[in-house]
């Protein structure tokens, strides 16, 4: 943070450490469940603290399930799963109007049921084996944070966070997430198999069938203050550009000078909600692992979870085996980070200036 005086120093760095006790506090009793998975763990705090979702990519049995109710145990949140299936309808998640007798007077009116969608933490397991229509209302309620029955508006609870999981290896049979339905999505996290050592631990924990306590060490109002925290935290000007350029360099149509890679390998770049989660990213790394002074590496720092998702790649990139994190790799190597740059202005001076 930037403070300006000995006062401001003094509560910035108040802040710093109350929003650094709570990571700490969390991770801790996260580590009692889960094995290893530092990187995903720290990726899905930073989503919730920014008041983001997430999609979880990996293969099944790498406790993705067990991971998100672990965190919501931890945050003394309310946590539902949801299996979607290719029957699952809109009213199941959202919820349903059912008609109630009252049998004294014999007066009929509509009472509206919950769905699963009304708690804080939300799994949305497999969330491509069920039809567009159903994801669109899971979709619909992550971006207003209400529900809309019968022309009544229920507000989900606060804090509200979706955790979406995909599994990358089964095609068949599934409905793929639009692109603009991705967006919605601030982090795409990618679950990757354990190393020898921790599948080792994983095998020893199982062996123990001893349940874990799992401490409640952070609510929803300390949820809610930490977030305000990191909302607030200042960002430099040479640190939006450089997001911005970021964000601007995955558009091969454009105009302007790309890198090679963009170009022959990228049909659709990145829109500006990713710029906005780009920053919002930094600032929330910058709280919780970083000094609190958001740079240009912790732009860096959450530059992959923020695109991956966010960037169509071309038949031309399936066939030359180039992914998307390969793609990510290069841009961080070849965007310049200073501003003055020539080629960094072509890119980043149009978007500012309009």
């Amino acid at each position: 943070m930037h403070p300006s005086g000995p006062g401001n120093q003094s509560e910035g760095e108040q802040m710093l450490a109350q929003v650094r006790e709570h990571y700490d506090a969390l991770r801790g009793e996260i580590s009692k469940v889960i094995v290893g998975q530092d990187e995903v763990v720290d990726q899905i705090l930073l989503a919730i603290f920014s008041r983001g979702h997430g999609m979880l990519v990996g293969v099944p049995g790498l406790a993705k399930t067990l991971l998100i109710s672990t965190i919501a145990r931890a945050m003394s949140l309310d946590f539902s799963r949801i299996q979607f299936t290719p029957d699952l309808m809109p009213s199941d998640i959202t919820g349903t109007e059912v008609i109630e007798e009252d049998k004294a007077t014999g007066h009929r009116s509509l009472r509206f049921v919950k769905g699963p969608i009304f708690a804080n933490v939300v799994l949305a397991d497999e969330i491509k084996r069920t039809p567009p229509k159903t994801q669109a209302a899971l979709l619909e309620a992550m971006q207003e944070r209400q529900v809309t029955t019968g022309g009544t508006r229920h507000a989900l609870p606060a804090p509200f966070f979706v955790l979406a999981t995909q599994n990358p290896l089964e095609q068949e049979g599934t409905y793929p997430l639009p692109e603009a339905q991705l967006d919605r999505f601030m982090v795409q996290v990618l679950v990757r198999y354990p190393s020898e050592e921790e599948e080792l631990e994983v095998i020893r924990r199982s062996a123990n069938k001893d349940e874990v306590d799992i401490k409640p060490v952070i609510d929803g109002d300390q949820i809610a203050r930490v977030q305000k925290i990191i909302r607030s935290v200042p960002v430099p000007e040479h640190v939006m550009r450089y997001a911005l350029r970021l964000v601007r360099s995955t558009r091969a149509g454009e105009g302007f000078a790309v890198p090679d890679i963009v170009r022959d390998y990228v049909s659709w770049g990145a829109g500006p909600r990713a710029s906005e989660s780009l920053i919002q990213g930094a600032r929330a790394h910058a709280m919780l692992v970083g000094n609190g002074i958001v740079s240009i590496e912790s732009v860096r720092a959450v530059a992959h979870p923020v695109l991956r998702h966010r960037v169509l790649t071309n038949f031309n990139a399936q066939a030359d085996q180039v992914g998307i994190d390969q793609i990510i790799d290069t841009l961080l190597r070849e965007i310049p980070e200073d501003a003055r740059d020539e080629q960094a202005r072509a890119i980043s001076d149009p978007a500012i200036r309009s």
